[in-house]
């Protein structure tokens, strides 16, 4: 199952594991059938084999027999990695939150589950058992993980969440000293992120009013995070922007930059390749920590 299942364990340390799910596995043979299997044919919808998100007008059974076999599949591989000995290494949920581009943070510790989802960007947890997932199709999703604490959070960071703060605001709420670490899922490049001036705009005026980078940083914010295109528009840097902000709030960045581009690599889901290709709609995948 775990050989052709689209999920790659991308981090493990302590208790705490980090996922990266795909829409197609990636040992699929790259021939020219299933190149279009993956991106689907202009004007219908696409998604792939682990479509994720139940808001995205796919068949919501079906998405949510997706994340009971997610749910399995982590628990097969920490089953595995924990070499079938420890009596804590079932997760016994999988947690998630409607996105919806902003900075609330939802502890899930405190609520009780229920089947309308939270309106948040970010959730944080302490408790041992439990899967923290965060849903993307281009925007940056971040995991963080406390080790003197226990604590672990997922993050949404679009460029509005990246304007707003989220980043930080959930660093917050790790109230207990000792070092963070983080890390970034795949996302779209800036190779593929052209935008209108203005939403470059409005990204530093939001990083200026939130305070989320130093001001050497902000000084140098058009040459650190976009390059000139086509037509007077630009290439925002949203993962690097993600990175800055992390270290901005004192926390280490554990994996290399740049990660996958969800645009430029058809094992994953993209909004705006669904967009460019004129089609209705596109799943979507998840970066996934869970601590046993």
């Amino acid at each position: 199952m775990m050989n052709t299942f689209p999920m790659t364990m991308i981090a493990q340390i302590d208790d705490v594991a980090v996922f990266q799910t795909t829409a197609f596995a990636h040992d699929d043979i790259d021939d020219s059938a299933t190149k279009n299997q993956r991106i689907g044919f202009e004007g219908q919808s696409n998604y792939g084999e682990l479509n994720l998100g139940l808001h995205v007008n796919d068949n919501a059974p079906k998405v949510l027999d997706n994340r009971m076999s997610l749910l399995a599949a982590i628990n097969e591989q920490l089953v595995d990695e924990s070499a079938q000995s420890e009596q804590h290494a079932a997760i016994n949920r999988l947690h998630w939150v409607s996105q919806v581009h902003g900075k609330n943070i939802h502890d899930v510790d405190t609520t009780t589950l229920n089947m309308v989802p939270v309106s948040a960007d970010a959730m944080v947890s302490q408790q041992k058992g439990r899967g923290l997932a965060i849903m993307t199709a281009d925007c940056v999703p971040v995991v963080l993980y406390q080790p003197t604490s226990g604590k672990i959070a997922a993050i949404h960071a679009g460029w509005q969440g990246l304007a707003c703060g989220v980043i930080q605001e959930t660093v917050n709420r790790f109230t207990d000293s000792g070092p963070i670490q983080a890390w970034i899922g795949v996302c779209i490049s800036q190779e593929n992120y052209e935008v209108n001036t203005d939403v470059r705009d409005k990204l530093l005026a939001g990083c200026i009013a939130n305070q989320t980078l130093p001001e050497t940083h902000i000084d140098d914010f058009v040459s650190l995070f976009s390059i000139p295109s086509h037509d007077d528009k630009i290439k925002l840097d949203l993962p690097k922007l993600a990175a800055m902000q992390l270290e901005a709030n004192g926390v280490t960045v554990m994996n290399n930059l740049p990660v996958d581009c969800s645009y430029a690599d058809t094992h994953y889901y993209s909004y705006r390749r669904q967009t460019h290709m004129q089609q209705p709609s596109t799943g979507r995948m998840a970066l996934i920590i869970v601590r046993r």
